[in-house]
């Protein structure tokens, strides 16, 4: 029997698209609800910067803006996500999902750390005093609150796609970079504000208004390793994860439980987005069975396969010949 690869069907790109859709319907929301929010803290704290003349409050204005641009840009993935294959494209878009939240890390890094380092550097060497501490502490509870209000919402979607597994394993694990994306951005913020709270009361307090300017680099350092963070997990799927252990291993059981089947010599995933599984399988089958014997079952097994994983949209497999393996590459 000779070697033969055999693809799946074509309903899986419209396949796709019904999961994928499902997928940033849900990352959709969060999102917006965060980019509501973070436009406006954002002209709430700029507006407490401008009247206090405080360093830590204006880096958390900046990191606002910020914010709010880095979730335009990931509702622009979400968008373009949705595109159906084409041509030049014929797995489809989905990685748009994991190429814009890679840009947003970076600009947190670039627009948010740095510049909140730079503004804090240069108050400590030239600190003022603060203004009217009433402003800066009604817009900075303001902003905490609405930054909660996002983070709830972040947070409840994410534990719905975790279910019970351990909060940091599910951070790692995640597919949809979205969610997380949100969920770290939203932490930084509540954590920023009451970094800024605490300086800016114990400069004015103090009469140290240097505690000011400390509080501005301790935001852009904390920017810093949240940019950090989020550029290495975002990399990582865009350079390509497998899929889950189960799919993998579950993939495998399946293959090798068909009575045709001598053996699967190896099962490769690759996640083409968060809920879009493609699956390359290399499988040594009897060479007593025919041609179209093979095609059915393996149409059989890539139709078990995706009711049992919703996740794979996508599956290519090379039958070799036992008996061929069997005499080896120099026979």
């Amino acid at each position: 029997m000779l070697d033969i690869a055999l693809p799946s069907s074509n309903s899986a790109g419209g396949n796709r698209q019904v999961s994928d859709g499902r997928k940033s319907e849900s990352s959709g929301i969060v999102v917006s609800v965060a980019l509501g929010a973070n436009i406006a803290i954002a002209v709430a704290k700029f507006i407490a910067a401008f009247a206090t003349g405080s360093s830590s409050t204006m880096s958390e204005a900046v990191h606002s803006v910020v914010d709010s641009g880095n979730e335009g840009l990931m509702l622009i993935g979400i968008k373009r996500a949705r595109k159906p294959p084409d041509r030049h494209h014929p797995f489809g878009y989905a990685r748009e999902l994991y190429f814009w939240p890679f840009v947003v890390a970076l600009a947190l890094f670039a627009g948010g750390a740095v510049v909140s380092v730079g503004d804090g550097i240069t108050k400590i060497l030239h600190p003022e005093r603060i203004g009217s501490l009433w402003i800066n502490n009604i817009v900075l509870c303001a902003a905490l609150a609405f930054e909660s209000i996002s983070w709830s919402v972040a947070w409840r979607h994410f534990n719905r796609e975790r279910s019970n597994a351990p909060l940091l394993e599910s951070l790692h694990a995640s597919k949809d970079p979205n969610l997380f994306v949100v969920l770290f951005e939203d932490s930084a913020a509540i954590l920023g504000i009451i970094i800024a709270l605490a300086a800016v009361n114990a400069a004015k307090l103090l009469d140290l208004p240097v505690l000011d300017g400390v509080g501005s680099v301790l935001i852009g350092l904390l920017l810093a390793l949240t940019a950090s963070w989020l550029v290495y997990e975002t990399k990582s799927l865009l350079i390509g994860e497998s899929a889950r252990s189960d799919i993998v291993d579950g993939t495998r059981e399946a293959i090798e439980a068909l009575p045709e089947t001598v053996r699967a010599n190896e099962v490769l995933t690759v996640h083409l987005g968060p809920s879009d599984v493609l699956v390359a399988a290399s499988i040594d089958m009897r060479d007593d069975i025919t041609a179209g014997h093979v095609e059915e079952t393996l149409a059989k097994l890539e139709s078990s396969l995706k009711q049992r994983f919703p996740e794979i949209m996508r599956v290519f497999t090379e039958v070799r010949s036992s008996a061929k393996d069997a005499r080896g590459p120099n026979s």
